[in-house]
């Protein structure tokens, strides 16, 4: 079993006995996310804990989403219980990248790219550089932000 699910289940026994209900609900429902993603596809398998993290990652902007949606309408209970939703889950996280760091990291991206295609990448070529900078993010930052740095990279 992968350890990050493991610390799920462990994290939801103790706040089962602690009786922590937005803790409780919000892991079951995490829990409840990686089991339906370890039997999607044609065979049951095993998540790692990267994908373990990606489902998480998933969920907690899922939450995010709603914290939006639920503020716009007026309806500011629903709208706290996503944001403590969102902050159980943050926890599971990696820490999210600065500016400056994300800054760096496509930087090195665009380094290597300009490298392999021998000259300073185009617009059209976009997809490459956001391929090497998300290896290097690993999930640290959102891909939406990801994007909107290497399109204004490529557009200088």
């Amino acid at each position: 079993m992968a350890e990050l699910k493991a610390r799920l289940k462990s994290d939801m026994t103790t706040a089962l006995k602690a009786k922590d209900k937005v803790v409780l609900d919000t892991l079951r429902m995490a829990l409840t996310a990686v089991g339906a993603e370890e039997v999607s596809g044609k065979q049951a398998r095993e998540l790692s804990d990267d994908e373990v993290l990606k489902v998480l990652a998933r969920e907690a902007k899922k939450r995010k989403e709603a914290v939006d949606a639920f503020a716009a309408a007026g309806r500011a209970e629903l709208a706290d219980k996503e944001r403590a939703e969102g902050e159980v889950l943050s926890a599971y996280l990696p820490k999210q990248l600065s500016d400056e760091e994300l800054t760096d990291v496509v930087r090195e991206a665009l380094a290597e790219v300009t490298e392999q295609v021998g000259g300073k990448p185009s617009p059209k070529q976009m997809g490459q550089v956001m391929k090497a900078a998300n290896a290097k993010v690993a999930g640290r930052a959102d891909g939406g932000r990801v994007a909107t740095l290497v399109k204004a990279m490529l557009s200088q």
